[in-house]
């Protein structure tokens, strides 16, 4: 199986060196929102953010099955990898349909750390999961564009030096198909003083989870002529393959959780005796961990698939959208199990359950609500009629 190349356990092991530096006290300390500067720091300076990036720019040249390993480690350690995931799925977007010229002027940037690719602006808030349905306009002017709109759940906009934006370059009616009239662009948020573009104004959401998100106002934001990335009117066709790697790249970070989960509920339930024995020969307490392993080996191996269908360029929208689904749920059912098992102590904010538990919930709702993934798999894979 892909999971088993020897390569990707060496990734696990330098990964988890890493992370040991960082424990779950560091992890409990940035509640409710510090961004986690010095952990990311360290994961850049030791290549693993520009795992994506081509070695001819200086990057790791990593498959995604490969970089899919890095976040996954993350998540089984204790850690949250949503502190810098993005700057890996997003990567794609550049890589893919990119120009050239841009690939010179920001990967190498981005595989030496010089430069943060976090932010991702496309969810809006009258939108949500209907992409096509975005407002946020991008008009040419002259050698610039000017941006007009607002985007929400636009993560970690507060700490990245760059941002991938999807906006309306023409009206619905304007456009071909209902696919069309949307553009990607790729620019700084800061000027030369380091302060944000005029007219560009980020705002913090406070959230169940540490999760570092925003919501981003654009007012007459004027960026260059060449920050348009691809063909014009084709940005969100542009933007699809990355949401693949994306989900593949979550769903290894729900397994890592799932890992996180029942290791610490395994070891609990072995040492913790009640009524004179151990807890964990209670098939109450056995049989939910059983049953969550289960699932989640099963959600690994759709994650593996994907990925691999990825990585040789075949179409793998289903994959990647069932592996994050059954990641996701696989996940969370191994929180609930760990959380039973601890019983009061699971609720205790130093055992952790609580904390990966809410940062684990997320990934049945976003990047995609899991529904949506069900209506697709109905009309794609089973050929039954449209639901949305």
């Amino acid at each position: 199986m892909i999971g088993d190349n020897p390569d990707f356990e060496v990734i696990r092991t330098e990964v988890r060196r890493l992370c040991d530096r960082y424990g779950n006290e560091y992890w409990r300390g940035l509640e409710p929102d510090r961004y986690p500067t010095e952990f990311v720091a360290d994961l850049t300076k030791h290549g693993w953010l520009a795992a994506l990036i081509p070695e001819s720019y200086g990057g790791g040249g990593l498959s995604l099955a490969g970089a899919s390993v890095i976040l996954e480690e993350i998540s089984a350690s204790g850690g949250n990898p949503s502190a810098c995931h993005a700057q890996m799925y997003i990567m794609g977007t550049l890589l893919r349909h990119g120009s050239e010229e841009q690939k010179q002027r920001y990967l190498p940037k981005l595989a030496a750390g010089e430069v943060s690719l976090q932010a991702f602006g496309v969810t809006e808030p009258m939108a949500g999961s209907e992409t096509t349905s975005i407002r946020t306009r991008a008009e040419r002017d002259g050698d610039t564009w000017r941006i007009n709109g607002q985007k929400i759940w636009t993560s970690r906009a507060l700490h990245s030096d760059l941002m991938i934006l999807l906006a309306r370059t023409a009206s619905a009616d304007e456009a071909e198909d209902r696919l069309g009239g949307l553009s990607v662009f790729l620019f700084d948020l800061r000027g030369a003083d380091g302060e944000l573009l005029s007219g560009l104004t980020i705002n913090s959401i406070s959230t169940w989870m540490n999760h570092n998100t925003t919501e981003v106002f654009f007012d007459d934001v004027v960026i260059p002529a060449d920050s348009l990335v691809g063909i014009e009117g084709m940005g969100f066709r542009h933007i699809l393959d990355g949401m693949n790697a994306e989900r593949i790249l979550i769903a290894a970070e729900c397994v890592g959780d799932g890992k996180f989960f029942l290791e610490r509920a395994s070891e609990y339930a072995r040492e913790r005796e009640v009524f004179g024995r151990p807890i964990g020969s209670n098939q109450g307490v056995a049989f939910p961990l059983a049953k969550a392993y289960a699932n989640l080996r099963a959600a690994d191996l759709m994650r593996w698939q994907a990925a691999e269908l990825f990585d040789a360029g075949e179409s793998c929208g289903a994959e990647a959208n069932m592996a994050k689904m059954l990641a996701s749920n696989a996940s969370w059912e191994a929180g609930n199990a760990a959380l039973d098992t601890h019983g009061g102590f699971g609720f205790a904010v130093e055992y952790d359950i609580e904390r990966k538990l809410r940062e684990t919930r997320l990934y049945q709702v976003a990047p995609i609500n899991n529904n949506l993934v069900l209506a697709f798999v109905a009309q794609k894979c089973l050929g039954l009629p449209k639901s949305y």
